[in-house]
């Protein structure tokens, strides 16, 4: 065993044996301790500077209020001016619509409305503009909202009964849809009162899914971005047009936006639909900025469509049927819509 390596000396601790004590800080000349009283009246304990803040990286140091002092008591360096909180009053209140709005004013519009309105918004709100919108749940809302990009609007207000909505448009920022816009939502449109069809009493629950899915590979194959025949990619071991649609195309609506999403596949999907059922449908095709198997006119394109279906005994009945479907009556209803600025 190595032989233990002696301390440092404590100040003010006892000194070997046979040697004399040392002398601390707090120590008299005669070896007494000094108590607080035996301070001199003009003694001033030394004053303690706290360590500084790591930042929010952890990186660089950031002072805090206590390491300057008083605040204000040390100018800013030179040629910055600090910053200062400015309070506008406008209105009555309410903050006026910024001049380029950006994910977060619309998340938060809509919110302050379920909010007012019903109980809450029902899930997670989607906000995706540009290259935002191919991602199926963007639920950060943080991107900017650019004149020629299209803004995906996946939103559900939570009524006072707890059952809730969902439902999905896709918008032209600039109020019209570009020719390349307009090609994939036409697809989308076709996929989407494809499945409306399939909805009705006792049609099993994946026929409007393999409905739009079909009209789906029919449109990529015309465009040319199919490497097999349509027939191969519909299969079960094909499945190349799930290369820009990814998920399913609708589910169970009720007291939970996916609702009964625990149930067996037999008791599920593989259930027929019964009148009293609500569901949604919602195609849609995906082309992330980044996908290079795609034209370039096509990239950081997403579209999908939604909509909430109440089975009826006769068939189905469009409960979201109040909001436009095609892009020319999407371009309209915004139009329609749009605050009048007195400018063409």
């Amino acid at each position: 065993m190595g032989r233990r390596r002696p301390g440092p000396r404590r100040l003010g601790g006892r000194a070997p044996a046979g040697g004399p004590p040392i002398r601390g800080a707090g120590d008299r000349t005669d070896g007494t301790r000094r108590s607080t009283g035996d301070r001199p009246p003009d003694h001033r304990p030394p004053r303690r500077r706290p360590p500084r803040a790591l930042g929010r990286t952890g990186t660089h140091p950031r002072r805090t209020a206590h390491d300057q002092g008083r605040l204000g008591d040390r100018p800013p360096p030179r040629g910055r001016r600090p910053n200062r909180l400015r309070i506008r009053r406008r209105g009555r209140g309410v903050p006026h619509r910024p001049r380029r709005p950006g994910e977060r004013w619309l998340q938060g519009t809509f919110e302050r409305h379920a909010r007012t309105h019903g109980n809450a918004p029902g899930y997670a709100t989607i906000v995706g503009s540009g290259a935002h919108a191919p991602t199926l749940h963007w639920v950060r809302c943080d991107g900017p909202v650019r004149p020629d990009d299209v803004v995906l609007l996946d939103m559900g207000v939570e009524t006072r009964d707890l059952y809730t909505a969902d439902i999905t448009r896709t918008f032209p920022a600039s109020g019209r849809l570009s020719a390349a816009q307009t090609q994939v939502h036409d697809l989308v449109e076709r996929a989407h009162r494809a499945a409306l069809a399939q909805v009705r009493p006792g049609k099993r629950f994946t026929d409007f899914h393999h409905a739009a899915m079909e009209v789906i590979a029919h449109g990529l194959h015309d465009w040319g971005l199919l490497p097999v025949s349509v027939d191969e990619a519909l299969s079960d071991r094909g499945q190349h047009r799930r290369h820009w649609l990814i998920c399913g195309i609708g589910h169970h609506l009720g007291l939970d936006v996916h609702d009964c999403a625990q149930s067996s596949y037999d008791a599920y999907q593989g259930a027929e639909m019964a009148p009293g059922m609500v569901l949604t449908v919602e195609p849609g095709l995906y082309f992330h900025a980044h996908d290079l198997t795609v034209p370039p006119e096509l990239r950081g394109i997403g579209i999908r469509i939604e909509d909430d279906i109440l089975v009826t005994p006769e068939g189905s009945e469009v409960l979201s049927a109040d909001l436009p479907l095609d892009a020319a009556g999407l371009e309209r209803w915004m139009k329609k819509s749009a605050p009048d600025t007195g400018q063409d």
